[in-house]
């Protein structure tokens, strides 16, 4: 609903406009800026709800950067820092307004846009006439000042800034952005992007793209969605061919399935499944934006395929990236800005009943996926830091793999950082970790004997073939006008968005 209009300013003096410009002119510009703030109040808001009843329920659909980059968010700069910034002066906020009676039963159902705009207006733009929400704030800001003060007071500390939690802050690393090659070329891509940035092709993972620390792509027409380095490892060291049938178990959001599309060229076929009917929304919808047409999705357990079906007979290669902790990317994710960070025991996580569970989860449906009978290769992997949903994991279904004739593999072999060393083999397993200046994935991969012995690559070790998955660099260049169009990037991105 658009804002209401301005008041009439017309009885107000307006400053002396300087030599050439109307004083209607900034007047104009004055009521733009209010309007673009109205807006990205409502968007953040928006966001904000999603990300606290995410929280609270501990079942996050997704982080604070991918919401802020849904196609549904028009500014997603000025959404993002609002977002961030409404978090973290949260309790704060909480405390004063309800002290001061502002957030009563009637504004209940709208508290989150009164968390963002009460933010915006007393710490950001100080002013706004436009809304019932910013009259309300507008009205009770002097109390509301007020109360901050005796709060700092009462404190002890010499400004609000001061009552904020110095929770912890993210060191700046490059962004990395992977190329949709169903769009577009790498090539194009980085034509275009020279003209603004100095790009870098990424030496490990085929059609990466690595921009210095700090480079603003929240606008950019070729960004659609973000992603990190680590996370685009794990398609590539699946490494599926061309033609090949593929399951994605645990698609959503679809970023790695939309990958895998690519790396095979947009031959062959990939199941994803997802059970959630929300995910899966957003999985059918990261499809359809990347172009990709070989992907079938199922809303539905993974657990549930019967592996013996012949519709799956010649399922060649399985990506398996279930739910897990997310611990490797909470600092990416913003989790420490979220209420829960300050309420959970950090301490015990990797010993808590959330992760015996996932982890129980876990080895059942990598179980699963070896089961399936022309299975080649299985990626497992996950956004965890923890051992117990990694190395325990995999060393759990060792027995099994092997009695199925599987043995674990080497994926990127140049890689240094292998597995925790608590098993005998631990070393082809591969971890990442914000000491890399990535984020903290795991990825292990099990391949088949017979068809590991049919195309052991020459680099000595039963890992991604560089021949295999550097042949999509050799694709056609579009022309200028298909830039324009969604191209998939994976993206880490810092703290702040200013």
């Amino acid at each position: 609903m658009p804002p209401p209009p301005s008041k009439n300013r017309g009885h107000v003096p307006a400053p002396r406009p300087p030599p050439g410009q109307p004083p209607r002119r900034r007047m104009a510009s004055r009521d733009a800026a209010e309007r673009a703030a109205f807006f990205a109040r409502r968007e953040a808001a928006a966001v904000l709800r999603r990300v606290l009843r995410g929280d609270a329920s501990r079942r996050a659909a997704a982080s604070i950067k991918s919401l802020v980059y849904s196609p549904s968010v028009r500014n997603k700069r000025a959404t993002f820092a609002l977002v961030c910034q409404t978090l973290k002066y949260l309790p704060i906020l909480k405390e004063v307004l309800a002290s001061t009676g502002v957030l009563t039963s009637k504004w209940k159902k709208q508290e989150e846009l009164v968390y963002v705009t009460a933010y915006d207006i007393l710490f950001g733009q100080e002013t706004a006439t436009s809304g019932s929400v910013e009259q309300l704030i507008m009205v009770h800001k002097d109390t509301i000042m007020a109360a901050l003060e005796k709060m700092c007071l009462r404190r002890k500390v010499r400004s609000v800034e001061d009552l904020v939690s110095k929770k912890s802050t993210v060191k700046p690393k490059p962004r990395f952005l992977r190329v949709n090659t169903l769009r577009t070329s790498t090539n194009s891509v980085i034509e275009e992007l020279n003209k603004i940035h100095k790009v870098d092709k990424d030496e490990l993972v085929p059609d990466l793209l690595v921009l210095p620390p700090g480079t603003d792509l929240h606008n950019h027409h070729l960004v659609s969605d973000g992603k990190g380095k680590a996370s685009c490892m794990v398609a590539v060291a699946l490494c599926p061919e061309p033609g090949w049938k593929v399951i994605d178990a645990c698609a959503a959001p679809g970023n790695k399935t939309v990958h895998l599309a690519a790396l095979m060229n947009g031959e062959g076929s990939i199941t994803a499944c997802e059970l959630n009917k929300e995910r899966t929304k957003t999985l059918q919808n990261t499809i359809r934006r990347s172009g990709a047409n070989n992907i079938e999705t199922i809303n539905g357990d993974f657990l549930d395929i019967d592996s013996n079906d012949p519709s799956y007979a010649e399922v060649r290669a399985i990506l398996l990236d279930p739910s897990c902790s997310g611990s490797g990317i909470s600092t990416e994710r913003l989790d420490h800005l979220l209420p829960s960070h300050s309420r959970g025991n950090q301490d015990d996580a990797s010993t808590s009943s959330r992760i015996r569970k996932l982890s129980a989860f876990q080895r059942k449906a990598l179980s699963h996926a070896l089961s399936f009978p022309s299975v080649e290769r299985v990626v497992y992997s996950t956004c965890s830091i923890h051992q117990a949903e990694n190395e325990d994991v995999v060393s759990s279904v060792l027995p099994l793999a092997s009695s199925l004739g599987f043995e674990l593999a080497t994926p990127f072999p140049q890689w240094r950082r292998r597995g925790l060393p608590v098993f005998e083999g631990s070393e082809h397993l591969l971890r990442t970790d914000p000491e890399d200046g990535l984020e903290g994935f795991f990825i292990s991969l099990f391949v088949r004997k017979a068809a590991a012995d049919a195309v052991k690559p020459s680099n000595g070790g039963l890992g991604v073939s560089k021949q295999i998955c550097k042949r999509r660099n050799g694709l056609m260049a579009f022309g200028s006008s298909r830039l324009s169009r969604m191209i998939m990037l994976c993206s880490t991105r810092g703290l702040s968005r200013r």
